[in-house]
């Protein structure tokens, strides 16, 4: 497939060679190029052969020699865009499957493409890639992965996912291992299925490939109201989690002899549902999976504190400050306010039970317009602040697709939108 060059730097080093805006972009060193994990991976070479098609119809070839990593300076069409793949499994725990009906078609999508993985972080399982794809990954050394791994024994995976490709995880982890290509691992834990002693197995297995295999992250599983016909599953108890986190704990201590690391890190939301103390933030190692979870509410506090060291003497706009957020984390947060908040402010942080989901969904970033609005308490309240993680990224709606404009009309106190760090919770609430 031939990739139309849309512009060309002035005077860059492909300028130089002769490549034109309106030339197509057909191979380099005589491999084709599918996509832009093609296009980086081959144009960040030092020695170039780049056929290409001229404007006027013509073939070409050009040869460059650069500094490796150097860019070549083309901005190409978006036939090099990587449109996502879809997922071909069936989890039992999948979270799309358990939306409810009717809402904005970009909720629905499932993707699983290593390419998203290596650009953006996204977990993928590996059982859409065929041998031929998964060679590329191989040759174009795409390191680091996120992997859903779930299981690592193959009947366990394959039942908890409901695709027989499933069972090939180990001999996909074992090659990239062994051709240098390092990932992080993520376990949703649903309780009788993959925890206990089929945990065990899991992070046994996960730590022999150490130090390919980076980090591993246990996450509970996330249950709305909407299962019918699906498979039966419920949410961890408090005693349970404290029994996964014991596990972590013996496992990370193992890690930690073996390996210098912990290897193995619990979400915050197991330690919210096991009731357990915030660790301290050397804990976590740099963030491996903050992405997934994995000290976000740390981080969240570690701004918060830094932001009121630095900023003590820093005078407060006085008044009171009603802030709503998921049940999970809101006793957290007024204990980090009542402790490291600017004085002369009056905070109240309001819970919102999850009706639109179900009250098993705990988390601030899946409330909705509605339900804060219907459970909000503005009592004498003089402002009202709430995260940006409730709104989609372009920050103007809702889950449940209320505009934002909408809920700002209904609210009856003034609203601040806050960035999800505690530096910018603390410079709001100094007003």
């Amino acid at each position: 497939m031939a990739h139309i060059i849309e512009a060309v730097q002035p005077h860059g080093i492909a300028y130089r060679r002769g490549i034109r805006a309106g030339d197509s972009l057909v191979a380099i060193n005589g491999e084709n190029i599918l996509d832009e994990i093609d296009y980086q991976a081959l144009a960040n070479r030092s020695r170039l052969d780049i056929d290409l098609i001229r404007a006027d119809g013509t073939p070409a070839t050009v040869r460059i020699i650069k500094a490796k990593d150097a860019p070549l300076g083309l901005r190409i069409a978006d036939t090099l865009a990587c449109t996502p793949r879809q997922c071909k499994n069936k989890c039992v725990f999948c979270f799309i499957d358990q939306m409810p009906p009717g809402m904005r078609e970009t909720l629905y999508v499932k993707d699983d493409d290593w390419r998203l993985s290596l650009m953006m972080g996204n977990f993928i399982t590996l059982t859409n890639v065929d041998d031929r794809e998964f060679d590329r990954i191989l040759r174009r050394k795409a390191s680091p992965l996120y992997i859903s791994v779930h299981a690592t024994d193959p009947d366990v995976r394959v039942r908890m996912m409901k695709n027989p490709n499933a069972r090939f995880i180990l001999d996909r982890l074992n090659a990239l291992r062994d051709h240098g290509i390092k990932f992080h691992c993520q376990i949703v834990l649903c309780p009788g299925w993959n925890d206990g002693d089929i945990l065990r197995d899991t992070l046994r297995t996960l730590t022999s490939l150490w130090p390919a295999a980076q980090s591993a992250a246990l996450v509970p599983v996330g249950l709305t109201k909407f299962r019918d016909r699906l498979e039966k599953l419920r949410p961890y108890t408090r005693e349970e989690a404290q029994a996964v986190l014991s596990l972590c704990d013996e496992w990370q201590a193992r890690c930690l002899r073996d390996f210098g690391t912990r290897f193995v890190f619990p979400s915050d939301e197991m330690l919210c549902i096991a009731g357990r103390a915030l660790p301290e933030e050397d804990f976590y190692e740099n963030y491996p999976q903050i992405e997934n979870g994995v000290g976000l509410m740390r981080q969240f506090l570690s701004g918060f504190i830094s932001a009121s060291r630095n900023q003590a003497d820093a005078p407060a706009h006085a008044r009171r400050v009603v802030i709503p957020c998921g049940v999970s984390i809101a006793p957290y947060m007024q204990k980090w306010i009542d402790a490291y908040g600017p004085r002369g402010v009056s905070v109240r942080v309001q819970p919102i039970v999850n009706h639109f989901f179900g009250e098993t969904v705990t988390v601030t970033g899946l409330l909705t317009g509605r339900d804060i609005l219907e459970q909000l308490e503005p009592g004498d309240a003089d402002e009202m602040l709430l995260c940006s993680v409730t709104l989609r990224e372009a920050g103007d709606l809702f889950l449940d697709d209320m505009p934002l404009a909408d809920f700002r009309a209904a609210l009856p106190l003034p609203l601040t939108i806050v960035p999800n760090r505690g530096d910018a919770l603390y410079a709001a609430l100094l007003g």
